[in-house]
């Protein structure tokens, strides 16, 4: 990567120049475009602003002016004129920024979209966030808001570089405290060394899981590394897969267990394996390709706490594909069976559910078994206990879930197909609402349309356009039967995190 790649660099040319807000990724040798992404796409939406991208190894910014790399003293100067600061999570960056007299405004590289080798930086500014010391964020709209809120208020984005004790001192300190958020870590779960308050129920997490088992430690550890004050037990299920004993943790307060699916083969029966053998009230779901927020599980028992008739309590999520990452989130508090029947509500993601066992157990019934293919058994038990009563909403992510080609359900169109159909017969109700009856038998119009079966998909088309002219599925199943690849269309829905 050269300058000569990259737009001019108008900030550079006049000494009494500088840019409005300076943006600094680093040296590392992962690309953070996702970064330089969200910058772009705010200075599209201010064209009044002078902006300036450090970007490093990766792609330079369309709109906002870049450079690949800065001498130290420049980047410092252009730091200390600017308005505002955006820098990576980067020990020396986030020091460098202060020394200059701004409190940065950090995004840190997530391993997890290939920005940085570990997840170190996730775990540096969190604590560093709680220490006051950055202004952290994790989605775009979150760093957009801080920078009007930076612009709007520059006072509360400045800091006094004496009181750091100089760049040398807070550059030892912030080693001091990468050296504890790193030591020892590991791709094992680890069992928090808190004191349990007893006050607080113990929650079983069921975690099925097959040929997965780098994503399931890491999902693992997330449940381990949960901010809950009660104890927390996982059950983890291996469906058609052979159990990794290693995995079981039997003391402590963040205990595993480990056994195999000793209902249907599937999804499904391995959900309901691991809630048969809970002996907690509260069960939670999460799958082995997902991660919990820090915060999610005490957010939800605090609802199930103060609120005792509520049977389930789900949130919302961050969808993270090909190393992009988009919040889904759910505008409201409560979801009842006729908003389900209108809408799938994807927000509401099984790796969110947090649910009494008594109201499957005792009640509604356990996840349907009979699905064919387990596909939509989610959506199906959301249908089952919102007819109980209304199921409450976090309106906030608290799960990050990862779409990729190992999903369980990647390009499985006959399958797809016959659970969709299935799910109609079970619930006519579908009939009394166009708008949820035509989605449906638009993604059936979809997967036959992708399976090649041109004349199924066509009546489906039909039926869909008769229920819900403006049904979006139907035009995009009729694109696939005139050549479009499916797969062109499932990712550009995708990259906004959306599915059909």
């Amino acid at each position: 990567m050269t300058e000569q790649t990259t737009r001019p660099n108008p900030h550079r040319d006049d000494e009494d120049d500088h840019p409005d807000v300076v943006v600094s990724v680093g040296t590392d040798h992962h690309a953070f475009d996702r970064l330089v992404r969200w910058i772009d796409d705010y200075a599209r939406r201010h064209p009044d602003l002078s902006i300036l991208v450090q970007y490093g190894h990766g792609s330079a910014p369309e709109r906002a002016s870049g450079v690949p790399f800065l001498p130290g003293d420049e980047l410092t100067e252009a730091m200390r004129h600017a308005r505002v600061v955006v820098a990576h999570g980067g020990p020396g960056t986030i020091t460098q920024a202060r020394s200059a007299g701004r409190m940065p405004i950090v995004v840190a590289r997530d391993p997890e979209l290939e920005e940085h080798v570990d997840d170190h930086q996730l775990l540096f500014v969190e604590r560093m966030e709680g220490a006051g010391r950055i202004r952290g964020c994790s989605t775009a709209q979150q760093l957009h808001t801080f920078i009007d809120k930076a612009l709007a208020s520059p006072e509360d984005f400045r800091v006094a570089p004496e009181t750091d004790g100089g760049a040398e001192r807070a550059a030892l300190r912030a080693g001091e405290l990468i050296d504890l958020v790193t030591d020892g870590a590991t791709t094992e779960p680890v069992t928090p060394t808190a004191v349990v308050d007893d006050t607080w129920p113990e929650v079983t997490v069921v975690v099925p899981t097959r040929g997965r088992p780098e994503l399931l430690r890491r999902t693992l550890r997330a449940v381990a590394e949960q901010d809950y004050p009660g104890r927390v037990t996982t059950i983890v299920v291996f469906d058609n897969d052979r159990p990794d004993p290693s995995l079981a943790l039997d003391e402590g307060e963040r205990r595993v267990e480990v056994m195999t699916n000793t209902q249907t083969p599937g999804l499904a029966g391995a959900r309901n394996t691991g809630v048969l053998a809970a002996v907690t009230d509260l069960v939670a779901f999460c799958d082995d390709d997902d991660t919990w927020l820090p915060d999610k599980l005490r957010a939800q028992v605090e609802i199930m706490r103060s609120e005792p008739g509520t049977d389930m309590v789900c949130c919302g999520i961050r969808v993270v594909y090909d190393k992009v990452e988009s919040e889904r989130v759910l505008d409201r508090t409560s979801v009842s069976f006729g908003d389900l029947l209108g809408s799938r509500l994807t927000e509401l993601h099984p790796s969110t559910f947090l649910i009494r066992r008594s109201a499957m157990v005792d009640g509604c019934g356990a996840v349907s078994e009979e699905i064919p293919g387990s596909y939509a058994e989610d959506y199906e038990l959301l249908l089952r206990l919102a007819r109980r009563g209304p199921i409450r909403n976090i309106p906030e992510a608290g799960v990050r879930v990862l779409w990729h080609r190992k999903s369980f359900f990647a390009e499985r169109w006959q399958t797809i197909s016959t659970a969709l159909r299935w799910l109609l017969r079970r619930y006519p109700e579908f009939r009394l609402v166009p708008r949820g009856y035509a989605r449906i038998t638009g993604q059936i119009a979809f997967a036959e349309a992708s399976a090649g079966r041109r004349g199924r998909a066509l009546r489906w088309i039909g039926t869909t356009l008769r229920a819900r002219p403006a049904e979006g599925r139907a035009y995009l199943a009729f694109l696939v039967i005139c050549g479009v690849p499916p797969g062109w269309i499932l990712r550009i829905l995708h990259l906004r995190g959306k599915g059909v």
